[in-house]
This record gives structure tokens, C-alpha cells and sequence, in this order.
């Protein structure tokens, strides 16, 4: 019998994603959702659709002279991990997510940001990279870019944000009241379905990952998007989530450039 080893397509085309070398930057921005793709190709100069199949839907432009990328992920740490497994086999080192999560946090409103310093793994695809005592951490320096960041742009996009620890869940309709009232408990400021995923695939590779999400709704104190756009002409909340990943990538990538690799 001839067992394939499935993480040695390096340098190919990539089945999941249908992509190729060349195809995507070193730093790749990660939402969910295909739809929030399009939102990226906004806030880039040159951006080109490079392919969209299953959920993985692929924009690569440049930012401030930067070749920046963005693939959806769809949902959960599953096919998260296929998007970042088969992105680091066509040169990707550098993975932000961008996406919604649900606040756990009195004051974490609607339309506020989460930068994850730390991702709770209830869900079980880590498992099979790690044991469970490998806590599920992002990149120091990125995630100190993507703060940096947040701070210097929240009076122009008149964003608030919050850092802090956050949980990764595989099962989001057996997000019980109780289960809710522990993760508030525990002190996490929001709950999504990838970070976890991102955070320990780029450790383990010695690559980097980060996650900065925009809050749909606060699951503890019951406060819903609704409640804070009624009447409001108000753009995406996700603009507010690029923008700030853009500069980040611009950040690391000038702390790379100018001192790791001196």
C-alpha cells in the first residue's frame, strides 16, 4: 500500500485552493466568508481575482507597494486549515484572520474589534497537530502590529477595539447559555470558529498568524448588530477589519525587512 503524504505538495498547483506559486503574496489575509474578499479588492491597488473554488475564493493586489492576498477560508478550523496548509506550500509565511466573532465581554459591543492575544481550542482539528496542552497563541510581533495599528486608526474610522484572549468553537449551535456564562467566565472577550487553526499550523511552521475580528453581536449581554445600526447608514464593518490588517501587514513587513533580516 502507498500512503500519500498530502503536506509534501509543495511548489504544485493546490487542489482545495487552485492555486500556484505566484499566485498570492507572503502575507494572505483570511476571512470566512468569499464575499468579504470583494471587500479587500477595495483597499488595494491592482487587485486581480485569482480563483474561487469551494469556499476558497482568492484577491492579490498591493498595498502600499506591498503584494498582499486575501483567500476565504468558510467556516471552522477544518477548512481553515486546508487554506493555510495549502497557502504555505506556494509561499505564504504571514496569515491574518479577518472575520466576525460574538463578544462574551460587558462593553464589547456590536461593530467593536477583537485582536486575539490567545484562542481557546474547543474544537477538535488542533488535535491532530498538537496535544492539548500547546496553548493556540498568535505571532507576538504581528499581533503588536495589528494594535499599533488599531490604535493610530480608530479616531479616523472612529472604531473602538479590545485585545484579549478569545475561543475557537467547533459547535456553534451548542453555544448554550451555560457554555456562553463559562467563556465569560474564563475572561475571553469573543468567541469565533479559525483562530485556533491559524495559530497553531503557523507555530508549529515557524510562520506567522494573527486574527482580528469585528463583533456581530455580544452572545452574553444579548446586545445584536441590529441594535447598534438601526437607522444608520453605516458601510461594512469589515472595512474598519481590512484596513487595520493592511497596515499591520505594512508594519511587519517593515520590521521584517529592516531588522530580521539585517
Amino acid at each position: 500500500m502507498t500512503i500519500v503524504d498530502k503536506s509534501q505538495k509543495k511548489g504544485e498547483l493546490q487542489y482545495h485552493i487552485d492555486l500556484k506559486p505566484g499566485d498570492v503574496g507572503e502575507y494572505v489575509l483570511l476571512p470566512g466568508d468569499p464575499a468579504r474578499v470583494e471587500i479587500f479588492a477595495k483597499f488595494v491597488d491592482k487587485p486581480q481575482k485569482i480563483a474561487y473554488k469551494r469556499e476558497y475564493q482568492t484577491y492579490t493586489g498591493y498595498y502600499k507597494g506591498i503584494k498582499v492576498s486575501c483567500t476565504s477560508t468558510g467556516i471552522g478550523c477544518p477548512s481553515t486549515a486546508i487554506a493555510v496548509e495549502e497557502l504555505v506550500n506556494i509561499g505564504a509565511t504571514t496569515f491574518i484572520r479577518i472575520g466576525s466573532c460574538a463578544g462574551l465581554q460587558e462593553g464589547v459591543h456590536p461593530r467593536d474589534l477583537i485582536i486575539a492575544t490567545g484562542s481557546m481550542r474547543n474544537e477538535g482539528t488542533t488535535s491532530f497537530y498538537a496535544p492539548m496542552e500547546l496553548p493556540a497563541v498568535p505571532d507576538f510581533y504581528l499581533t503588536q502590529a495589528l494594535v499599533q495599528s488599531a490604535e493610530e486608526l480608530k479616531d479616523r474610522l472612529g472604531l473602538t477595539y479590545h485585545v484579549g484572549l478569545s475561543g475557537a468553537d467547533d459547535g456553534l449551535y451548542q453555544e448554550t447559555p451555560r457554555f456562553i456564562t463559562k467563556l465569560n467566565s474564563l475572561g475571553l472577550k469573543g468567541v469565533e470558529m479559525e483562530s485556533a487553526a491559524i495559530f497553531i499550523i503557523t507555530h508549529l511552521k515557524g510562520l506567522r498568524g494573527a486574527c482580528i475580528c469585528s463583533v456581530g453581536g455580544n452572545t452574553f449581554t444579548g446586545e445584536m448588530l441590529e441594535d447598534v445600526e438601526a437607522g444608520k447608514n453605516l458601510p461594512s464593518r469589515f472595512e474598519s477589519v481590512i484596513q487595520v490588517a493592511l497596515e499591520a501587514v505594512y508594519k511587519i513587513h517593515n520590521y521584517h525587512t529592516n531588522y530580521m533580516r539585517r
